[in-house]
């Protein structure tokens, strides 16, 4: 068995035992919730506007003054921006392409929306996980972790930053079909990876050996959280899956420092 699949295998044994599941209740549980809440949330504002907007389209129908005005009353309210849905919810065909332009877009955002909640829950798991691993497996390396809050702070404002710049900047290509896929997942992907491979290596690492992990096996761990980022574009995987993740990623950073320990003892 190679280095990878043990690495994989060690860590599907540790998600498994009690004291990992028991913290990988606690993002199922709190996303659940806030979904949940936005749910009715959403549902609550969108049926008072449906009903709203069918009240109008009655009107309308029904609002035909003697002199035969209909085609100007009903551009009229083409073009008068509150109307605009009104018009189009008249029609069958429009009506159909709106409502599954919403339930497409509002599936999407619903999957991305748990991925961000998730991701800043284990935020907060990262410190309890990390050390249980250490214990089982890694007892001859001490973590350490670095950052001050002001670091930390100032990692994440750049990288949400970064990540609303490349949403702006990819744009043009949300239109062409295929390559909308790449940019719209493009910006969700380079946030994933870094609040999630960061969140790991600060824990455990200094800033020395964080850089030196990341300039040596940088393309591997982007490859593996890549990996990670595909899984969770399955509806709501990623609150189930995200605490794994933090353990197969802390199983990598604590290799690549029990090698390095190795090598430093070879040195001297």
């Amino acid at each position: 068995m190679n280095q990878k699949e043990t690495l994989f295998s060690l860590s599907i044994k540790d998600f498994f035992t009690k004291e990992i599941l028991k913290l990988a209740i606690y993002p199922l549980i709190i996303t659940a919730i806030v979904m949940y809440g936005l749910f009715f949330v959403a549902a609550d504002y969108g049926l008072d506007q449906l009903s709203q907007a069918q009240i109008e389209v009655h009107q309308t129908q029904t609002d035909i003054d003697s002199e035969g005005m209909t085609h100007t009353k009903e551009l009229n309210e083409f073009f008068s921006g509150s109307s605009i849905m009104t018009f189009l919810l008249k029609y069958s065909f429009t009506s159909w392409i709106i409502s599954f332009f919403v339930y497409t877009v509002g599936s999407f955002m619903v999957m991305y929306l748990s991925v961000i909640i998730s991701l800043f829950i284990i935020g907060f798991l990262t410190p309890w996980i990390l050390p249980i691993i250490r214990d089982r497996h890694y007892k001859n390396i001490k973590i350490e972790g670095f950052g001050s809050i002001t670091e930390v702070t100032w990692f994440f404002i750049k990288t949400i930053f970064i990540m609303l710049a490349m949403m702006l900047l990819l744009v043009p290509f949300y239109f062409i079909p295929l390559l909308n896929i790449v940019a719209l997942n493009l910006p969700f992907y380079y946030l994933f990876h870094r609040l999630l491979n960061f969140d790991v290596g600060s824990t455990i690492c200094t800033k020395d050996d964080y850089k030196k992990i990341m300039f040596y096996k940088g393309n591997s761990i982007r490859l593996r959280t890549f990996a990670m980022y595909l899984v969770t574009m399955i509806p709501f995987i990623a609150i189930f899956t995200m605490v794994y993740f933090v353990v197969y990623l802390g199983h990598i950073y604590f290799n690549e420092l029990s090698k390095m320990s190795a090598e430093q003892e070879l040195l001297s």
